[in-house]
């Protein structure tokens, strides 16, 4: 499907990123990992280490990151950059809020000098409800922060324990009203559902204290029970019963529900939000647009004929180490061809609400298609391919089914 992945010294990558123009019309973003919190959720399976688990003090790491910025952005030489216009930036983790606002402030400007932003650009951040203070939120706002994304989960004490969540229902509601408070006019709140132990009381009554909270922006994910973790023993040893799909399909429904009578409408299966609060930086994501990797385990995508995916270092001591040595922290990358390209746009585009352009499917997908829309689960009209109500419910077999279909050889035409 395309080249494998090549690892070692990114002399070849180097010679990729060079070899490639911006694309007319692309986004351009810059993801920042940053790989702290002040402790580990059960349920949680991403690249993020406790103080005591790592060598690598949160008050470093900004100027790591800054240097990797500088690194990265040599690649391809100064005309290349200076046709560069960045026009989001997203701050994940991980808790990036525990990194001090001076230090995202000197993370963003460095972004600026080195591709600058665009006039109007989307700079998000996540947060821990328990991570933030009217004071920070101030200083993360005048650090060029334009969005906040706060990981509530839950506002059930009972549930954000089974989460290991270390936030009281409460505290969540402060931090949105402090973001309120000091001038954000987009924030975000993520849940997770279907946690067991919760009940349909729970998720409602979370659902619409966020929304009356004043967010324009929900997003919501079923619980995963993700191999390696501690919620992933606790269920193989019986101690708590796995996610129910069932369940969690209802549970989803009463949130497509509620933020509907909020004024959220969905965009993508996960997320909803008001007019003009869109996540624009994930929406380059989905959409296929380009951006540059900062920070350990972070992934990047430059799109071209065939384009390039690559990946950093996952450890931040062994990813400091390279960055130090002014060496490029990469730990692998690969080709991405248009077959790859085609089938990954089918993929993550027919999750959003604007659906794909059906000339993106081979003839060979036509009895699937037709299939899924007898069913109910797709609508084929106006050169667009979209799920319906009922579709979101079963996005990922439908999307599987399709690309199951595609994965091979596939003609553009």
């Amino acid at each position: 499907m395309n080249d494998t992945a090549m690892n070692g010294p990114p002399e070849g990558w180097r010679a990729e990123l060079s070899r490639l123009q911006t694309r007319p019309g692309a986004t351009r973003g810059v993801y920042v990992h940053v790989p702290y919190c002040a402790a580990r959720c059960g349920y949680c399976d991403f690249n993020t280490y406790t103080p005591r688990e790592i060598d690598l003090a949160a008050s470093e790491y900004a100027g790591i990151a800054i240097a990797e910025i500088e690194l990265t952005g040599q690649l391809g030489g100064d005309e290349r950059i200076d046709d560069e216009r960045i026009d989001t930036v997203f701050l994940g983790g991980g808790t990036p809020t525990l990194l001090d606002p001076g230090d995202v402030k000197a993370i963003v400007s460095r972004i600026d000098s080195v591709w600058g932003l665009a006039r109007d650009a989307e700079i998000t951040i996540e947060a821990n409800p328990d991570s933030v203070t009217v004071e920070s939120l101030a200083r993360l706002l005048d650090a060029g922060v334009t969005r906040v994304s706060f990981g509530v989960q839950s506002l059930a004490e009972h549930v954000l324990a089974t989460l290991d969540r270390t936030h009281t229902p409460g505290r969540a509601l402060e931090a949105i009203a402090a973001a309120h408070q000091v001038g954000f006019t987009h924030i975000s709140a993520d849940l997770i559902y279907a946690t067991p132990g919760e009940t349909d009381e729970d998720l409602t009554s979370s659902v619409r204290a966020v929304l009356d909270a004043g967010v324009d922006h929900l997003s919501a994910y079923s619980l995963i029970i993700e191999p390696g973790t501690r919620m992933a023993a606790q269920v193989s040893r019986g101690e708590l019963p796995a996610p129910d799909d069932d369940l969690a399909a209802h549970r989803y429904e009463i949130i497509d529900t509620l933020a509907r009578d909020h004024g959220l409408e969905w965009y993508e299966v996960s997320n909803w939000a008001k007019p003009g609060g869109e996540c624009q930086h994930n929406l380059g994501y989905w959409r296929g647009g380009d951006w540059w990797a900062i920070g350990p385990g972070a992934h990047g995508y430059l799109g071209g004929e065939p384009g390039v995916r690559w990946w950093n270092i996952k450890h931040p001591r062994a990813y400091a180490d390279s960055v130090n040595a002014g060496r490029p922290p990469v730990a692998g990358w690969e080709l991405i061809d248009e077959p790859t390209r085609i089938l990954e746009s089918v993929m993550l585009g027919l999750r959003l609400r604007e659906g794909i352009d059906s000339t993106l499917l081979p003839a060979a997908t036509d009895p699937v298609v037709q299939r899924h829309v007898g069913d109910g689960l797709l609508t084929v009209g106006q050169g667009r391919i979209r799920l319906t109500d009922a579709g979101r419910l079963l996005a990922d077999a439908c999307v599987r089914d399709l690309c199951g279909v595609m994965d091979g050889p596939v003609d553009p035409a």
